[in-house]
Parts: C-alpha cells; sequence; structure tokens
C-alpha cells in the first residue's frame, strides 16, 4: 500500500512537467480573443502581455521569430485575435499562451498597417503638399516602372502615343507584385534617377486586391519616392484604390491610362495651334510683302539716274585728289622745315669735335698714369732694397759667415739640444760654404 502510494507523489517540478504536456496537448493550436494589457516589448525581441475580457485574463509570450512577422504593432488596449498553444511556465506554474499569430480584431491586419504607416509618415511630413515636385507639363522623356508584361505599361504607351507620340518611354522592368517587389521598385528608381535621361518617372500596376497592392504600402519605397530628386507619378490599381505610394508621390493618377493623360499634350491641340501660327505667319508674310512692293514703287520715283549719280561721284573725286595733293604738299614742306632744324642742331653736336677732345683727355691720363707708375715703382724699389738689408742682418746665412755651423737631422731638421741625438746618430752641418756630414761619437748632456 505504501509503495503504490510513493508513485502517486510528485514533485513540483514532475507536477507542472506533466500539466504543461497535457495543457500544449489538449490546446495545441486555439485561437482567442481579447484586449491587450501589460505589453512588455524587452531588448531581446519577444512580447509579453495579458490578454483580457471583462471577466478574466491570461498571459501570453509571442517570441522574437514570430513579432518580426507581424504587419502592424499593437498597443495597449488594442482589440486583437490570437492564435497558440496553451502551455505553462513550469519554474512559477503560471499559465500561459504561447502566441503563434496576431490580427486585430474586427479589422484586417494589412488594413491595420496601412493606418498606421500612413499615420507615422504623415507626422514626419512624407505627404506635406509643399514637399512635393511640379511635375513637366511637356516632357521629353518619361521613365516607366512596371512590370513588363502587365496590362499598365499597354495602357501607358497607348495613351502616349495616341496623344503625343514624340514622347520617348524607358521601361524598368520590376516585380509589381509579392515579397521582391517592393525592393525592386526601389532599386529601379535609384537607376532612373542615376541614367538622368527622363523627366519624370511613373510607378505603378493595373487593379488587384490590397495584398495584391501590397508592396505599394512598403515604407522604404515611400521614403525612396520622397527623396528622390525627379518628380515621380504613383499610378497604383483603379481609381478606388489608394496606396501609401499614392500619399508620398509628387502626384497620384487614378490609373496608369491616366498617369499617361496627366503628362502628354493632346497633339491635336498642338495641330490646331501649328495651323493658326501657319496662316498668322502666311498672313505676316503676305502683309510684309505688300509693304515691301508699295516701298519699292516709292523709293523708285525719286530713284537717280546711275550716269548722273556716276557724274557726281567723279566730281566729288576730283575734288578730293586736289585736296589730297595739297594736304600733300604742306607736309612735305612741314618736314623740310624741321629736317633743317635738326640739321643745324645736329653740326652743334659735331662727333668729330667730340671725339677730339676726348682723345686730348685720354691722352692727358695716360700721361698722368705713366708718371704716377714711374713714381711707385721707384718708391717700392728703395723699400724693397731696405727690407732685404734688414732680412741679411737677420739671416742665418750670416751667421754661418762669421765660422758657425747649422746640425742637421737626416730628416732635416735642426739640431738645438744635445738630447735630441744619441751616439751613432748621423748628422749633416751645413757651413758658409758646403756641408759636412758627422757621426756623433758620445752624447753627453
Amino acid at each position: 500500500m505504501q509503495s503504490a502510494q510513493s508513485h502517486d507523489v510528485f514533485t513540483v517540478s514532475q507536477l507542472n512537467q506533466r500539466a504543461r504536456q497535457l495543457l500544449e496537448i489538449s490546446f495545441n493550436s486555439v485561437k482567442v480573443e481579447g484586449e491587450i494589457s501589460n505589453l512588455s516589448r524587452p531588448a531581446s525581441g519577444h512580447w509579453y502581455f495579458t490578454l483580457k475580457d471583462a471577466g478574466a485574463q491570461v498571459r501570453c509570450a509571442m517570441f522574437r521569430s514570430r513579432t518580426a512577422q507581424l504587419r502592424f504593432q499593437p498597443k495597449e488596449g488594442d482589440q486583437i485575435v490570437v492564435r497558440g498553444k496553451v502551455s505553462l511556465y513550469e519554474n512559477r506554474g503560471d499559465y500561459q499562451l504561447i502566441v503563434d499569430a496576431m490580427k486585430p480584431a474586427g479589422e484586417g491586419a494589412l488594413q491595420q498597417a496601412f493606418i498606421q504607416l500612413k499615420q507615422k509618415l504623415g507626422a514626419e511630413g512624407l505627404f506635406a503638399q509643399e514637399a512635393k515636385k511640379p511635375i513637366p507639363s511637356h516632357p521629353s522623356r518619361v521613365a516607366v516602372i512596371t512590370s513588363p508584361t502587365g496590362a499598365a505599361v499597354h495602357d501607358i504607351l497607348t495613351v502616349l502615343k495616341r496623344r503625343f507620340p514624340a514622347i520617348e518611354v524607358d521601361i524598368y522592368p520590376v516585380q509589381v507584385q509579392g515579397a521582391e517587389a517592393a525592393g525592386q521598385i526601389v532599386q529601379a528608381i535609384y537607376q532612373a534617377n542615376n541614367d538622368q535621361r527622363a523627366d519624370v518617372i511613373i510607378v505603378g500596376r493595373g487593379g488587384g486586391s490590397m495584398e495584391d497592392l501590397w508592396c505599394f504600402n512598403d515604407e522604404q519605397l515611400a521614403r525612396t519616392i520622397f527623396q528622390c530628386p525627379m518628380p515621380i507619378i504613383s499610378a497604383v490599381g483603379h481609381e478606388v484604390d489608394f496606396t501609401i505610394a499614392d500619399f508620398v508621390a509628387d502626384q497620384r493618377a487614378a490609373t496608369p491610362s491616366a498617369a499617361a493623360e496627366l503628362i502628354s499634350p493632346d497633339k491635336n491641340h498642338y495641330l490646331q495651334a501649328f495651323e493658326n501660327i501657319e496662316q498668322k505667319l502666311l498672313n505676316s508674310i503676305q502683309q510684309r510683302i505688300q509693304q515691301h512692293q508699295w516701298r519699292l514703287q516709292t523709293a523708285s520715283k525719286g530713284l537717280q539716274h546711275p550716269g548722273d549719280k556716276l557724274l557726281q561721284m567723279n566730281q566729288r573725286l576730283d575734288m578730293l585728289d586736289i585736296r589730297l595733293q595739297q594736304a600733300q604738299k604742306q607736309t612735305l614742306l612741314g618736314y623740310k622745315q624741321k629736317l633743317l632744324i635738326l640739321n643745324q642742331k645736329l653740326q652743334g653736336q659735331n662727333p668729330k669735335e667730340k671725339l677730339e677732345h676726348a682723345a686730348l683727355a685720354v691722352q692727358r691720363l695716360q700721361q698722368r698714369l705713366m708718371q704716377s707708375t714711374h713714381h711707385l715703382l721707384e718708391k717700392k724699389s728703395e723699400q724693397l732694397k731696405l727690407n732685404m738689408q734688414l732680412l741679411h742682418a737677420v739671416s742665418p746665412l750670416n751667421t754661418l759667415g762669421r765660422g758657425y755651423a747649422i746640425l742637421q737631422s737626416p730628416e732635416g731638421g735642426v739640431i738645438q739640444d744635445s738630447k735630441q741625438v744619441s751616439a751613432g746618430d748621423k748628422l749633416t752641418a751645413r757651413l758658409n760654404k758646403g756641408q759636412l756630414q758627422l757621426e756623433v761619437i758620445d752624447n753627453k748632456s
């Protein structure tokens, strides 16, 4: 009896573990609707909150791998529907709901996400009218970012061909539906802006469900449209469809065809205008021709005969010739007078006389130089003789003449002290006349 009872006793950990297993098996996937309270978002990325109604509440946990997939941001007081499994937090014995999915109650998750993103970007000023760039009324080239096989590109090309075929079109093919569509559209906008070929960009596609058009509600795409230096027209879906791209673009067109209508003038208006201008030009030319004809007729009545005109010109030429000859004579006379004056001045400045004066001055200077040189040489000669006498008086050679000798070592050094030599050294004695080779026999200091 005691052995059987011992097997029915659980530890707390075992009890909580068995309870968790039973709950997860029995409530593996349930949907629960309630109001969010005590919402906590720690740095780990996991969410913890309480789901409650009027009579009860349950703890909930939603891990980061699931929160990252939500398309809206829940907040305190939101009424939501969650899907998950019932479990037990064994460490505390708390009953909780592990949430796998979440959506707003009564309103679709996409619509809620759309509203939240619209409010966020609107508060940042991305929809402000003053930030929108003007759309050129007569673009020469347009960049179309859409699916190359969809109805949108066909509608745009058809409208442009009908209204104004001169507008050139660059098509940037992208996906307009699915997970990769928003990123491709962003890259196409960057590429069109870097190419700097078009005057305006059209971004769009044909109609569809909210899920089909969802890539045009992407936040990165909205910011790229806002920051693009080139004006952008959003033409997404039908007239009743609205996306975030429509609000942030510089201009919204109800449909792709409407976008093409917006940027293309009607060629018929231009043709009519050209016809009006042509008619005005023809009328103006006709009036100018008539005016010139009348002026020609008037001028022809007062036109002088060419022969008379030539006689007058000949007479005027003769008068000018006479005046030219007189002017030449006066000029030559003036030059002669100036030449005479210059000749007189030149005679007074005859270089021959100046050269003669200069030669005499040079001759006098040469004589003075020779005299000074001779006097200086005599003075220096006397000084040299005196110096030689003084030098001879102190010369050692003069001492040799009195019977003295100079002893020198083999190296040529003068012996002044007996300590400089030793017995057996060879010395040279320099006399007044000649030299003697000596050997030291003894050295007595």
